[in-house]
């Protein structure tokens, strides 16, 4: 049985992607200021947590201690590579709802461009999963505030995942 990931446990795979790493500069990394932080801000007790359950999941490990500039030694860890496989899959995966563009696939782009990896599959496969949802844009208007939320809330996304997939489709 496959162990379930958080969003936080995916975010900190994604820094331990680009190489091995102690938890202080991947809390560092996942700041608010950072390129991940902007998007899902993690402190530093979360990464630990994190780090903890993926080195027991078998998708990370720790390599090494170092000492710590001032106060206790650091483990450093590295990406192992079941966790490697993990997170190139959920990087490749669309997320099940409108709702989920503003983190999940925000931090799956983030991660996916820090690795050199080109977004615009994933682009292409999220607009494909939310085809329905979007198809549901030209129905009549919704008389629910609620309902008149989600629409243009879709409408947005969609707009948006155009707008990425010519973005990335331009020569770089």
């Amino acid at each position: 049985m496959a162990t379930d990931l958080s969003t936080t446990e995916y975010a900190v795979l994604g820094v331990l992607a680009e190489g091995p790493n102690h938890g202080f500069a991947i809390s560092k990394r996942l700041a608010a200021d950072t390129d991940i932080g902007r998007i899902l801000t993690v402190r530093r007790p979360l990464v630990y947590r994190a780090l903890d359950r993926l080195v027991a999941a078998g998708m990370a490990q720790h390599i090494a201690t170092e000492k710590g500039e001032s106060g206790p030694q650091r483990v450093v860890h590295e990406i192992a590579g079941g966790g490697r496989k993990r997170l190139s899959a959920w990087l490749d995966e669309p997320v099940d709802h409108v709702r989920e563009i503003r983190i999940e696939f925000l931090l799956k782009l983030a991660i996916a461009r820090r690795l050199d990896r080109s977004p615009l599959s994933l682009i292409r496969v999220q607009r494909k999963a939310l085809a329905p949802t979007f198809d549901a844009l030209d129905g009549p208007t919704p008389g629910d505030h609620v309902e008149l939320w989600r629409r243009h809330n879709a409408a947005a996304a969609a707009a948006y995942l155009s707008a990425l997939e010519e973005l990335y489709s331009e020569p770089q």
